[in-house]
């Protein structure tokens, strides 16, 4: 656990530093973000905040993981089972959509006409990435299993599984990034999120899981530093999509995936506020449940002001971080 702390804690530092030469490239080359004339009038005074801090969260999380817990990977392949290359798995995900990501951040710019990538093509691309992770996880890291608390670990029966990983990985990828709309809520709540991951693979001992997780709430922490209110940077879906993912990833290589609606309870309620709404829209005839979806431009619509949001919501998260490792360790 100490290794994996001061490997988080580096990854911190690092992003500290880099941050701000980060945030000068970005404004350089005119990636601010367009803010919608959907959300609430308040934003618009962020138009041309510069996006894209996907970059620095998991350039971070890159730069620190190869010499940290990435260096003799042939042998640690050989002598133990592969444990460390497991990591590759994220990593991988986390790669893949920051591309997507980052061509969906390209068509919301300020002064662009374009717009981002088409919902159809952003599902289709989870919908591969998904299979493509669930069958590594069956077939290559044989992480099989269910993990129920106070009931014990199980075996998932055959295939199955491999449609319940699509699912978890696909839902909270679309949930995290859904969260992704005031300054500090997604970086800080998917922090926490990732903290809790973090403290039940060292538990189990996966230390190699446990390492790459605290990296990413590192890069996350120092994210925030820029992040925080006002922001002088955005994190576009460079960032939310590879998070959602890489969550749920690491949810599936513990087994503990049942969890991730306790861990990500912001995640949920975000979601599920976007769903109700829609839902309550069209059976109403046009009526709204809330002033306006994700909930969090509900909040502020009714007086709450930004930081007070996020601070509500984090403590919220906090709670269901705590309640979800003390479900893990019951199992």
């Amino acid at each position: 656990m100490i290794y994996s702390l001061l490997v988080g804690g580096s990854a911190f530092i690092f992003a500290l530093l880099v941050g701000r030469p980060v945030i000068r490239f970005l404004s350089a080359h005119r990636l601010g973000k367009s803010i919608s004339e959907e959300g609430p009038s308040t934003h618009a005074s962020k138009a041309g905040t510069p996006t894209m801090g996907g970059l620095l969260i998991f350039g971070t999380v890159a730069v620190i993981t190869v010499p940290t817990n990435l260096t003799d990977l042939i042998p640690s392949f050989l002598d133990e089972g592969g444990e460390r290359t497991s990591i590759l798995l994220p990593l991988g995900v986390v790669v893949s959509l920051m591309l997507v990501g980052w061509l969906d951040d390209a068509g919301t710019l300020v002064g662009r006409t374009q717009h981002g990538l088409p919902w159809r093509l952003k599902l289709g691309f989870l919908l591969a990435l998904s299979l493509g992770v669930a069958l590594v996880l069956f077939y290559g890291l044989e992480a099989r299993s269910i993990n129920l608390p106070w009931a014990g670990q199980y075996e998932m029966i055959g295939l199955i599984y491999i449609p319940i990983a699509m699912a978890a990985i696909i839902g909270t990828t679309s949930a995290v990034a859904i969260t992704d709309g005031l300054d500090g809520l997604l970086g800080g709540t998917a922090a926490l999120a990732f903290a809790a991951y973090a403290v039940i693979a060292f538990v189990q001992g996966q230390e190699f899981l446990a390492t790459f997780s605290f990296t990413v709430v590192g890069a996350l922490l120092g994210f925030l530093w820029f992040n925080s209110h006002p922001a002088s940077l955005f994190m576009g879906d460079t960032g939310a999509l590879p998070l959602g993912a890489a969550l749920a990833t690491v949810a599936l290589m513990t087994g503990h995936w049942l969890l991730l609606p306790v861990i990500g309870v912001v995640f949920v309620a975000e979601a599920a506020s976007t769903l109700l709404q829609i839902a309550y829209f069209q059976t109403t005839g046009g009526r709204r449940l809330f002033r306006m979806t994700p909930i969090h431009h509900h909040f502020e619509l009714v007086g709450w002001s930004e930081p007070q949001v996020v601070m509500r919501l984090w403590l919220i998260g906090v709670s269901g971080a705590m309640v979800g490792v003390a479900l893990a360790l019951s199992v």
